[in-house]
């Protein structure tokens, strides 16, 4: 069995596993649709963009879109759309991340459209329905 169907199969069976014993958490969508949420320590934001867009933000596929950023130790972007593997930007520039908004408990899960995070101690991993993903903690960034 390929290594890539090996490394789905069991990023699959851990999301799963994980959200199994999670709490679903709700945070409140923006009046265009956005979500924005943070990790408890605050390294980690992410923002969902719906289909469509809004007024001022067009996701490149059309959307929807899920991007988050790790602030510490390096700044880095994770962007997951529709389609294909996420794409882990390692150096996008400055940029404003983690504001003071909704944070996704450790032990929790959030789902929106395609797309599901689940937020432990250990870091962020997030998932959309094609199976592809991301892993972002202080210690590593992973995007597939």
């Amino acid at each position: 069995m390929p290594a890539r169907t090996v490394a789905a199969a069991l990023l699959s069976i851990f999301t799963w596993t994980s959200a199994a014993h999670a709490a679903s958490q709700t945070i409140p969508a923006s009046a265009e649709g956005q979500v924005e949420f943070n990790t408890p320590s605050g390294n980690i934001g992410c923002i969902y963009t719906p289909k469509g867009g809004t007024s001022t933000y067009q996701p490149q596929d059309g959307g929807p879109e899920l991007s988050c950023s790790r602030v510490e130790p390096s700044y880095v972007t994770v962007i997951l759309g529709p389609k294909g593997p996420a794409t882990l930007i390692k150096n996008p520039g400055e940029q404003g991340c983690c504001s003071d908004v909704n944070k996704l408990g450790y032990g929790n899960n959030w789902s929106k459209g395609p797309f599901s995070c689940q937020s432990s101690t250990k870091g962020l991993s997030c998932t959309g329905s094609n199976g592809h993903g991301f892993f972002l903690s202080k210690a590593k960034a992973t995007a597939k």
